[in-house]
């Protein structure tokens, strides 16, 4: 073996992270942490998906997500990224049970109340690059008992169009988005909205997606 291939692998892993949060503050402590951590390679750092979305970050990349942000947020803005290849691990003030379910149904690899210190955000960041998931104790029986009670009900039933008009609203699509889409108008899908939330008994986005990941609707 030669001296640079000695060297490569006494080298450590570097893993690739990106971070998405708008409290400038936040973004600074984060983005220190991470600089400062000997096998973190930081990428793209941004205010909102959109922005992240154009910035070039490499695919399987650890990508740290507020929920709370400007355009796409919550459980969509967590699809959107994992969408782009990406492995989210979020990190929120929100860590209430319906963010927390939202956010791990709509393909979250981690979630982290912004409370964590800079040592379990660095390992939460290292078990998730390994393809494992990482939840805090509280966090996973939050978890686990929404996956008890789930089993427990009554299957739902949709129709093809509520079927349509959830996977379009779970997958971040504003009403009147929707309406343009299928072609009816925003009066006729806030109805089917209604229908939804009288057969789901989910009454905010989050709870869709939920609903919709569950149904097979988004993949």
């Amino acid at each position: 073996m030669s001296d640079d291939d000695q060297a490569a692998a006494k080298a450590p892993r570097r893993i690739h992270v990106g971070v998405i949060e708008d409290h400038p503050l936040y973004r600074y402590a984060l983005t220190r942490v991470l600089t400062e951590a000997a096998d973190i390679e930081l990428g793209a750092v941004a205010d909102s998906v959109a922005r992240f979305a154009v910035q070039d970050q490499p695919a399987g990349s650890v990508v740290v997500l507020d929920l709370k942000l400007r355009g796409v947020q919550d459980a969509a803005a967590v699809l959107e990224v994992g969408q782009m290849g990406h492995k989210v691990l979020v990190v929120s003030a929100h860590a209430e049970q319906p963010e927390v379910l939202g956010a791990m149904q709509a393909g979250a690899k981690g979630f982290l109340s912004k409370d964590v210190d800079g040592d379990e955000l660095l390992r939460a960041i290292r078990t998730i690059a390994d393809d494992n998931a990482y939840v805090s104790p509280t966090l996973a029986g939050m978890i686990i008992q929404d996956s008890e009670e789930r089993h427990a009900g009554p299957k739902i039933v949709l129709s093809e169009r509520e079927k349509q008009v959830l996977r379009l609203v779970a997958a971040g699509e504003r009403d009147v988005d929707v309406a343009e889409i299928l072609n009816i108008s925003v009066r006729t899908v806030r109805s089917y909205l209604d229908r939804i939330r009288d057969k789901t008994g989910e009454r905010r986005r989050a709870g869709f997606v939920r609903v919709a990941i569950r149904e097979g609707l988004l993949r």
